[in-house]
Protein backbone atom coordinates (compact mmCIF):
# COMPACT_ATOMS: atom_id res chain seq x y z
CA UNK A 1 0.00 0.00 0.00
CA UNK A 2 2.77 2.51 1.23
CA UNK A 3 4.81 1.66 -1.97
CA UNK A 4 1.08 2.70 -4.14
CA UNK A 5 0.73 5.61 -2.57
CA UNK A 6 4.49 6.56 -3.31
CA UNK A 7 4.32 6.11 -7.32
CA UNK A 8 0.71 8.04 -6.97
CA UNK A 9 0.35 11.18 -8.73
CA UNK A 10 0.03 14.10 -6.28
CA UNK A 11 -2.81 15.40 -8.61
CA UNK A 12 -4.73 12.32 -8.02
CA UNK A 13 -5.01 13.12 -3.90
CA UNK A 14 -6.27 16.26 -4.05
CA UNK A 15 -9.02 15.18 -6.59
CA UNK A 16 -9.92 12.24 -4.08
CA UNK A 17 -10.33 14.45 -1.54
CA UNK A 18 -12.73 16.20 -3.53
CA UNK A 19 -15.13 13.53 -3.59
CA UNK A 20 -15.54 9.54 -3.42
CA UNK A 21 -14.66 7.50 -6.02
CA UNK A 22 -15.77 4.16 -7.29
CA UNK A 23 -14.22 1.10 -9.60
CA UNK A 24 -16.38 -0.39 -12.51
CA UNK A 25 -16.66 -3.51 -10.23
CA UNK A 26 -18.27 -1.63 -7.13
CA UNK A 27 -21.00 0.39 -9.41
CA UNK A 28 -21.66 -2.69 -11.30
CA UNK A 29 -22.16 -4.13 -8.10
CA UNK A 30 -24.35 -1.42 -6.56
CA UNK A 31 -26.53 -1.42 -9.22
CA UNK A 32 -26.51 -5.13 -10.07
CA UNK A 33 -25.46 -4.89 -13.49
CA UNK A 34 -22.61 -6.08 -15.28
CA UNK A 35 -19.10 -3.98 -16.43
CA UNK A 36 -19.86 -4.22 -19.57
CA UNK A 37 -22.98 -2.71 -19.24
CA UNK A 38 -21.04 0.19 -17.66
CA UNK A 39 -18.29 0.21 -20.44
CA UNK A 40 -21.41 0.78 -23.08
CA UNK A 41 -22.61 3.70 -21.09
CA UNK A 42 -19.53 5.17 -21.15
CA UNK A 43 -19.15 4.48 -25.08
CA UNK A 44 -22.40 6.12 -25.61
CA UNK A 45 -21.50 9.20 -23.64
CA UNK A 46 -23.54 8.83 -21.03
CA UNK A 47 -20.72 9.04 -18.18
CA UNK A 48 -17.15 9.65 -18.07
CA UNK A 49 -14.86 8.27 -15.54
CA UNK A 50 -11.16 9.35 -15.59
CA UNK A 51 -8.57 7.25 -15.91
CA UNK A 52 -5.58 6.33 -13.68
CA UNK A 53 -3.28 4.31 -16.10
CA UNK A 54 -6.26 1.29 -17.64
CA UNK A 55 -7.91 1.87 -14.62
CA UNK A 56 -11.06 3.43 -14.76
CA UNK A 57 -12.20 6.16 -11.90
CA UNK A 58 -15.54 7.02 -11.12
CA UNK A 59 -16.28 10.06 -9.59
CA UNK A 60 -20.12 10.68 -7.83
CA UNK A 61 -21.52 12.31 -10.69
CA UNK A 62 -20.44 8.89 -13.22
CA UNK A 63 -22.58 7.27 -10.24
CA UNK A 64 -25.58 9.50 -10.11
CA UNK A 65 -25.55 9.54 -14.06
CA UNK A 66 -25.58 5.81 -13.77
CA UNK A 67 -28.71 5.92 -11.76
CA UNK A 68 -30.28 8.42 -13.67
CA UNK A 69 -29.38 6.43 -17.07
CA UNK A 70 -30.99 3.17 -15.21
CA UNK A 71 -34.02 5.21 -13.93
CA UNK A 72 -34.51 6.74 -17.77
CA UNK A 73 -34.50 3.10 -18.65
CA UNK A 74 -37.20 1.45 -16.46
CA UNK A 75 -39.14 4.72 -17.41
CA UNK A 76 -39.01 3.45 -20.83
CA UNK A 77 -36.83 6.48 -22.34
CA UNK A 78 -34.35 5.89 -24.65
CA UNK A 79 -30.55 6.19 -24.16
CA UNK A 80 -30.76 9.01 -26.64
CA UNK A 81 -33.60 10.69 -24.86
CA UNK A 82 -31.20 10.43 -21.36
CA UNK A 83 -28.06 11.96 -22.99
CA UNK A 84 -30.00 14.96 -24.41
CA UNK A 85 -31.51 15.30 -20.87
CA UNK A 86 -27.74 15.23 -19.68
CA UNK A 87 -26.48 17.73 -22.39
CA UNK A 88 -29.29 20.18 -21.84
CA UNK A 89 -28.31 20.29 -18.24
CA UNK A 90 -24.56 20.10 -19.22
CA UNK A 91 -25.56 23.38 -21.69
CA UNK A 92 -26.99 27.07 -21.55
CA UNK A 93 -30.74 26.41 -20.54
CA UNK A 94 -29.59 24.18 -17.73
CA UNK A 95 -31.82 22.76 -15.45
CA UNK A 96 -34.86 24.37 -16.38
CA UNK A 97 -34.41 23.23 -20.06
CA UNK A 98 -33.59 20.02 -18.64
CA UNK A 99 -36.41 20.02 -16.16
CA UNK A 100 -39.15 20.88 -19.78
CA UNK A 101 -37.77 18.61 -21.74
CA UNK A 102 -38.31 16.12 -19.22
CA UNK A 103 -41.78 16.84 -18.55
CA UNK A 104 -42.17 17.06 -22.17
CA UNK A 105 -41.39 12.98 -21.98
CA UNK A 106 -42.93 12.17 -19.19
CA UNK A 107 -46.00 13.60 -20.30
CA UNK A 108 -45.37 11.95 -23.45
CA UNK A 109 -44.35 8.43 -22.07
CA UNK A 110 -47.33 8.99 -19.57
CA UNK A 111 -49.80 8.73 -22.64
CA UNK A 112 -48.41 6.04 -24.05
CA UNK A 113 -48.87 4.47 -20.92
CA UNK A 114 -52.65 5.13 -20.49
CA UNK A 115 -52.86 3.72 -23.91
CA UNK A 116 -51.26 0.37 -23.29
CA UNK A 117 -53.41 0.15 -20.28
CA UNK A 118 -56.43 0.86 -21.99
CA UNK A 119 -55.21 -2.09 -24.79
CA UNK A 120 -54.67 -4.45 -22.36
CA UNK A 121 -58.10 -3.64 -20.71
CA UNK A 122 -59.43 -4.69 -23.78
CA UNK A 123 -57.86 -7.70 -24.42
CA UNK A 124 -58.77 -8.75 -20.77
CA UNK A 125 -61.79 -8.40 -21.22
CA UNK A 126 -61.97 -9.74 -24.93
CA UNK A 127 -60.15 -13.05 -23.50
CA UNK A 128 -62.80 -13.40 -20.66
CA UNK A 129 -65.77 -13.33 -23.15
CA UNK A 130 -63.90 -16.19 -25.25
CA UNK A 131 -63.18 -18.57 -21.99
CA UNK A 132 -67.10 -17.70 -20.92
CA UNK A 133 -67.77 -18.62 -24.64
CA UNK A 134 -65.56 -21.91 -24.77
CA UNK A 135 -66.84 -23.21 -21.09
CA UNK A 136 -70.29 -22.42 -22.23
CA UNK A 137 -69.46 -25.07 -25.31
CA UNK A 138 -67.15 -27.61 -23.24
CA UNK A 139 -70.16 -27.78 -20.64
CA UNK A 140 -72.61 -28.28 -23.31
CA UNK A 141 -70.06 -31.10 -24.86
CA UNK A 142 -69.95 -33.26 -21.56
CA UNK A 143 -73.59 -32.65 -21.05
CA UNK A 144 -74.47 -34.27 -24.63
CA UNK A 145 -71.94 -37.13 -23.97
Amino acid sequence: MLMDKLHDDPADDVEQMKGTTYTISELAKEFDITPRAIRFYEDQGLISPSRKGRRRVYRERDRVRLKLVLRGKRLGFALSEVKEMFDLYDTSPGETGQLRFLLDKIKARREMLEQQRQDIEAVLHEMESVEKRALNVLAELDSDG
